[in-house]
């Protein structure tokens, strides 16, 4: 593979990690200086991540104190004290997407199951099929919940394993 080819397909990823970020509630540009870590050999300052990103720094230090924040970069200080400090990407992700479920995906379940509780307790005895939409919908949500806390209790060689293991 040509270096051509590989800078191809690094970027590829970097732009699908920048739409990730959206779904996740961050910036495209958290996206894109996660990729730029990711696949970086060592660890980059502020000043190289603005010539990798062409991002201002004020962006930079924004997006770098987000991404700290949440636990998918780590701010290093520079080799014998000095002042600048470097990042570096978190690789093993599925512990911050564990987060993220327990954060975001798990809160609108539940939001989104209270909303279904109160209507369903509003609902009059002869509600028929609206009764039997609400009460499916609860329980699917119900099932996700579950789902979601299954998803953030293991690592994900443990949900694999339970995966493979599963005979239907």
């Amino acid at each position: 593979m040509s270096e051509d080819d590989r800078s191809v397909a690094r970027e590829r990823v970097i732009e699908s990690m920048e739409q990730s970020a959206e779904v996740y509630g961050l910036s495209r540009s958290a996206g894109r200086i996660y990729g730029v870590l990711y696949f970086s050999e060592g660890p980059l300052s502020i000043p190289e991540l603005v010539e990798e990103t062409g991002y201002a720094k004020s962006t930079i230090s924004n997006v770098t104190r987000t991404l700290t924040r949440i636990g998918l970069i780590y701010r290093r200080s520079s080799k014998g004290g000095g002042r600048r400090v470097h990042y570096t990407a978190e690789r093993e992700i599925w512990f911050s997407l564990q987060d993220v479920f327990q954060q975001y995906v798990h809160r609108e379940i539940q939001t989104t199951l209270r909303a279904i509780q109160r209507a369903e307790a509003q609902l009059p005895d002869d509600a028929g099929t609206e009764a039997e939409r609400i009460e499916e919908l609860r329980e699917t949500y119900e099932d996700l919940r579950e789902i979601v806390t299954l998803a953030s209790d293991f690592t994900a060689a443990e949900l694999r394993d339970a995966l493979e293991s599963y005979d239907r």
